[in-house]
């Protein structure tokens, strides 16, 4: 997958990320805990989507022929399949969600609602640290799905 912003160990100094109404502005500290739990979320979803597409790789292989074999067999097999998928997928998705809160928080860009422009909230950050909308919009958003 690669291509992650890994260089970085540590935020700089000068770095500020938005609060949101009420909060205690972050600490260094906080801003270091913060991009040391998203590496390894980088590290650990990208692991699990490349597991996971073993799994999906070895099951196509194998599922390939289906003549002569019993149907019920056949119905196990697609369904371990359509099963090792929606791992790889979510494992993608969580893997792309870390790698692009890296990237923001790399770039000075992390703790903006990607939707309003206003403050994500440093409680909502710190229990989900790959969060790119404040909790109103993410409400909004699926509530429309």
């Amino acid at each position: 997958m690669g291509g992650s912003p890994k260089g970085k160990t540590s935020p700089s100094p000068q770095m500020s990320i938005p609060v949101a109404e009420g909060e205690e502005p972050w600490t260094s500290g906080e801003l270091a805990d913060v991009r040391t739990q998203l590496l390894s979320d980088v590290t650990a979803f990208e692991q699990k989507y490349l597991s996971a597409q073993a799994g999906l790789s070895q099951l196509l292989a194998e599922g390939a022929d289906v003549s002569g074999r019993d149907p019920a067999d056949v119905g196990s097999s697609n369904f371990e399949r359509d099963q090792e998928m929606s791992l790889a997928a979510n494992a993608r998705e969580m893997f792309e969600q870390s790698e692009l809160a890296l990237r923001l928080f790399d770039e000075g860009s992390y703790g903006i609602c990607e939707s309003c422009g206003k403050p994500i909230g440093k409680a909502r950050l710190q229990a989900f640290p790959r969060a790119t909308m404040c909790v109103s919009c993410k409400q909004r958003l699926e509530r429309r799905s």
